[in-house]
């Protein structure tokens, strides 16, 4: 009754500029700018600057690295996102991520290590008297 709902879907993206279909498996590395949905198989990296939504079916075998990354499929490889990370429910990510915002939903599977890439770890380690230049290289 007092249940707060989480609605996010991966099919959400403004302005999709490309699509790699359920049918489709891409061998190699995928480079661009603007949003991807990829809802086949990447068996490579992708380095996009942009945002990339990781449908259900949606495959990656390689590093990512772009903005805002969605995961409703399976990724196994490297993330690094410059804005935020979010894994849904039915996501699976098989490796380690550095992002500054990330976020993780009830039955997301998750197995790796996160750095947290914000400065406000440099603010809190401020507080407890630590050297700040050192940790903010």
């Amino acid at each position: 009754m007092f249940k707060k709902t989480v609605v996010e879907k991966a099919t959400a993206v403004e302005n999709l500029d490309s699509l790699i279909g359920e049918n489709i498996k891409i061998i190699g590395r995928v480079e661009g700018n603007g949003n991807i949905r990829v809802d086949g198989m990447v068996e490579g990296d992708i380095d996009y600057n942009g945002n990339i939504v990781v449908g259900e079916t949606g495959k990656i075998h390689g590093d990512v690295s772009a903005g805002e990354i969605s995961l409703a499929g399976t990724i196994r490889g490297n993330i690094s996102s410059s804005s935020k990370m979010t894994i849904l429910p039915t996501g699976k990510l098989i490796g380690n991520i550095q992002v500054p915002s990330f976020i993780i939903h009830e039955n997301a599977i998750f197995e790796g290590n996160c750095k947290m890439t914000s400065d406000k770890v440099v603010e809190l380690d401020s507080r407890d008297g630590k050297n700040t230049k050192e940790k903010a290289k």
